[in-house]
């Protein structure tokens, strides 16, 4: 599904370079669930932003489902991120003055699926993340954990091939940190292919994959 070679991304802040990426390399097949784990300023995100097809890399190849990013337009790259990945950040990023039904429908009506069908996997969401009796609960009225879980359900919604997690449990406490991976274990047990970013050594412990990043370059961490 995911294949990098070679991928470099270099950023200028004032007068230094600085590598965020630095020949990386990873391939992740349909239906693993891999961890990457490193410190801050190690090129998580921007690693994540490439695989998500939100930035993209100085040099290097990235290929989705065998298909070469640079190949895609921009109106196809925002389908592929419309419909194929599902992204979950380390904050919730709910729209406050959305209930967790309105926050989770909204990637529906931005595809376009009638709201009879968006009504069935709306609720299909919020019952796989165990918030089916919270639907008309506002942000505020929810924990920070049911808040990253309504979060989950969005990302779920449209029936992602890939989920994209980064930081998910970074905000949370432990008893949450483990509520939150039991989600992505049953998702991944279902058959979605999970790329889940982290500092945590617990939470990336947890993957059926390791891979370590610092400055920029990936290694597998053999167990």
């Amino acid at each position: 599904m995911i294949r990098i070679q070679n991928l470099s991304k270099t950023y200028q802040i004032g007068d230094e370079a600085v590598h965020a990426l630095d020949h990386a390399s990873l391939h992740v097949s349909p239906g693993e669930f891999v961890s990457i784990i490193g410190p801050s300023g190690s090129g998580k995100s921007t690693l994540m932003n490439i695989i998500g097809c939100l930035d993209t890399a100085d040099e290097g190849e990235y290929l989705l489902d065998g298909i070469p990013i640079e190949d895609y337009s921009e109106n196809e790259l925002a389908r592929i991120r419309n419909r194929k990945i599902g992204f979950v950040f380390q904050s919730s990023n709910l729209i406050s003055k959305l209930t967790s039904y309105e926050n989770v429908e909204l990637p529906l009506i931005y595809q376009g699926v009638k709201k009879a069908e968006r009504a069935e996997r709306v609720a299909e969401a919020l019952e796989r993340v165990k918030l089916g009796k919270r639907a008309n609960h506002y942000p505020t009225e929810l924990s920070g954990g049911q808040q990253q879980r309504v979060a989950i359900a969005r990302a779920i919604v449209t029936h992602p091939s890939l989920i994209l997690a980064d930081e998910p449990t970074g905000n949370l406490d432990s008893h949450t940190t483990l509520e939150i991976m039991e989600i992505f274990h049953e998702l991944h047990a279902q058959g979605n292919t999970i790329v889940l970013i982290t500092h945590d050594d617990s939470v990336a412990a947890q993957a059926e994959r390791r891979v370590n990043i610092l400055d920029g370059q990936l290694t597998e961490v053999k167990d």
